[in-house]
């Protein structure tokens, strides 16, 4: 029961918020815009890129934590950072394989939750 002592709930609440207000975003780019959800994917995949590169993105990982990672964009800041990271230490092939070495956990666990979870729900056609 040590571990309840040691929650920080500020952490948390700064965690839930930002992690929240990313997906409010998303929310209401899919109910006001006729954005497809993929586009609004790779959109935030690439926000996270252009912020991570920037360095303006390792601001907010480190205001709000897992509530900034978790989500696309900051699955899009680790693709900028391992692949500037590669570069340093393997060259201009680092650009184009460090992002997918940063981020292959992430990937895999993906791909395998992706799997199971078709494996139970019956996916259906968004009706317009």
């Amino acid at each position: 029961m040590d571990f309840i002592q040691n929650i920080d709930y500020m952490e948390l609440l700064r965690c839930f918020v930002v992690g929240g207000l990313i997906c409010i975003i998303g929310q209401i780019l899919i109910d006001k815009t006729k954005l497809t959800p993929a586009r609004i994917l790779v959109t935030f995949v690439t926000s996270g890129v252009i912020l991570g590169a920037l360095g303006i993105y390792k601001y907010v990982i480190d205001f709000a934590g897992c509530g900034a990672t978790v989500p696309l964009l900051g699955f899009g800041a680790n693709l900028a950072k391992g692949a500037m990271e590669s570069v340093k230490n393997e060259g201009l092939l680092g650009a184009f394989t460090g992002g997918i070495k940063a981020s292959a956990g992430g990937i895999a666990a993906a791909v395998f939750f992706g799997y199971i979870a078709s494996l139970i729900s019956k996916p259906k056609i968004k009706k317009q």
